[in-house]
């Protein structure tokens, strides 16, 4: 059986790597590099037949012609800006994007994580759930006859209007911004490299410095990757930063927040809530600060890490990875293709 060169160049770590290759059928062989410099990656190039790349970074004129038998660019995840598509055009290379299903999921999660805040779901949902008298006398409900807001809360709002901010803005940060768009939002965000303005036109983003984000963000998405930089970069001096009132909605990486700066945020009334769906110590241990505001009935919406599906890491989560090389080494059509 032939055995088609493939190198996938990848930003994630050994147990996402792993995951993939697990799924990679035997027509591949496949050479995974992280974060490969320029210098290692362009000898690889050389008898390269498929480029993978997952989520983002620059594939230009120079790796393209440096790859003369490359016949497809892969790229994991929906943005392609960052691909030279007309030298690719040029050299005969078809390029495809390929939305990650994970990615989509910790999106939506996200979007109800911020609906869950702004709706003060669990205190409404405990409220109706214990049926109490003491808001007064039941009447059976018609079209003039009814008890809105009969518990008297008070500050439940939406999303409408609000502005909300996108900490580590890559895949999942786009794939938030596509499920905002349409909803009356100002969505902001920052990043070392600003992403071009048709990019920002199309996912309706505004780009801002860290500290306008922080002031005037009603809502801030974190989506920050573990580096020994970003370990418990939300701090107390972060949240001071925030906006008064403003919530933390958080699919990053765990170990990013501290989680009691965080609870002592949320108790003293700076931030109206806070929702988490990783945690610095995983499973969560029950001396977590937060767990204890959330049973006493603070804003506080936690999820035990499962954003991204039951399936984030598994094997059969990445065999879309690969579906478009092996449609081209079939000869069948190709999805989402862009040249």
């Amino acid at each position: 059986m032939k055995r088609y060169k493939t190198i996938f160049i990848t930003e994630r770590g050994l147990r996402h790597q792993q995951a993939a290759l697990n799924a990679a059928p035997p027509e591949l062989e496949i050479t995974m590099l992280r974060q490969p410099d320029r210098a290692s990656l362009l000898p690889h190039l050389a008898d390269a037949e498929y480029l993978i790349s997952e989520r983002t970074g620059t594939i230009d004129r120079e790796m393209i012609q440096a790859a003369p038998q490359l016949k497809l660019i892969q790229r994991l995840g929906s943005l392609t800006y960052d691909i030279d598509t007309s030298a690719a055009k040029a050299a005969g290379v078809a390029v495809c994007y390929w939305p990650v299903g994970t990615v989509i999921r910790v999106a939506e999660h996200l979007v109800m994580q911020m609906l869950a805040l702004s709706k003060k779901l669990r205190e409404s949902e405990a409220i109706a759930l214990a049926a109490s008298t003491e808001w007064g006398l039941s009447r059976r409900s018609d079209e003039d006859t009814f008890a809105y807001n009969w518990s008297n809360r008070q500050n439940v709002e939406g999303l409408w209007q609000r502005t909300i901010g996108i900490m580590g803005f890559g895949e999942i940060g786009t794939e938030l911004a596509r499920r905002l768009k349409g909803w009356g939002c100002t969505v902001l965000y920052n990043k070392r490299r600003r992403l071009p303005l048709e990019v920002e036109q199309e996912l309706g983003l505004t780009y801002v410095d860290s500290d306008t984000l922080f002031s005037q963000s009603d809502y801030i998405a974190n989506l920050l990757p573990y580096f020994k930089e970003t370990d418990l970069l939300i701090d107390a001096a972060f949240i001071a930063k925030m906006k008064d009132g403003a919530a933390l909605v958080s699919c990053g990486a765990g170990g990013v927040i501290d989680e009691a700066a965080l609870a002592a945020a949320v108790q003293s009334g700076k931030l109206n809530g806070a929702a988490l769906d990783t945690f610095e110590w995983e499973p969560i241990k029950a001396d977590n600060p937060l767990i204890g505001l959330a049973k006493q009935g603070y804003n506080v919406l936690l999820t035990p890490h499962i954003a991204a599906g039951a399936t984030a890491a598994a094997a059969e989560e990445r065999l879309g990875d690969f579906a478009n090389l092996l449609s081209h080494i079939q000869g069948q059509p190709l999805k989402y293709q862009v040249v």
